[in-house]
C-alpha cells in the first residue's frame, strides 16, 4: 500500500471514530440520569453494548469511506463522498437531539433522514467499490434497529 493510501486509511478511521466519540460524550451523563427514567421496550439492549457496537461501526465506516476516497476523482465519487458526509453529520447530531435536547420525536424524524442518506451512500458507494458498500450494511442494520428503538421510546414516553 502506498504511503498516501496508508495515511488516508488511518485518517478515515481516526476521523470517523473521533467524531463519533464526540457524539457519545453527550450521552455519558444522560444514560444514568434522564435515559434511566424513560420507559423502554423489552428489546432495549443493555447500555454497555452501545459503545463497542458504535466503535466497530465507526471503524467500518472509516474503511468504507477510505475505499471511496482513494478512487480516481470524479463527479460520481465526489457525490458519494458528499452523501457520506451528510449522513455522518446527521449521525453526529442525533445524540445531541435525543440525549442533549431530550427530543425523542425530533430524533426519530432525524433518524429517518439519516437512514435514507445511509442507503443512498451505500448505493453510490457500490458504483465504485462493492466492498465499501457492504462495509456500510452493518451500519444501516444497526441504525434500522436504533430507529425502531427510538420509535418505541418515543411512543412509550
Amino acid at each position: 500500500m502506498k504511503r498516501s493510501n496508508s495515511i488516508k486509511l488511518i485518517s478515515s478511521i481516526a476521523l470517523c471514530v473521533l467524531l463519533g466519540s464526540v457524539g457519545g460524550l453527550v450521552t455519558v451523563n444522560e444514560i444514568p440520569n434522564w435515559y434511566a427514567t424513560l420507559n423502554k421496550p423489552s428489546f432495549n439492549p443493555p447500555n454497555w453494548l452501545f459503545g463497542p457496537v458504535w466503535t466497530t461501526l465507526y471503524v467500518l465506516m472509516g474503511i468504507s469511506v477510505y475505499l471511496i476516497w482513494k478512487q480516481p476523482v470524479s463527479k460520481e465519487r465526489n457525490k458519494a463522498l458528499q452523501l457520506f458526509i451528510l449522513q455522518f453529520i446527521l449521525n453526529f447530531c442525533w445524540s445531541f437531539i435525543f440525549f442533549g435536547l431530550h427530543a425523542t420525536g425530533w430524533a426519530l424524524i432525524e433518524m429517518i433522514a439519516l437512514w435514507i442518506l445511509i442507503l443512498l451512500s451505500i448505493l453510490y458507494f457500490a458504483k465504485h467499490s462493492k466492498t465499501a458498500a457492504w462495509l456500510l450494511v452493518p451500519y444501516i442494520s444497526w441504525v434500522s434497529f436504533a430507529l425502531l428503538l427510538n420509535a418505541a421510546i418515543w411512543k412509550l414516553n
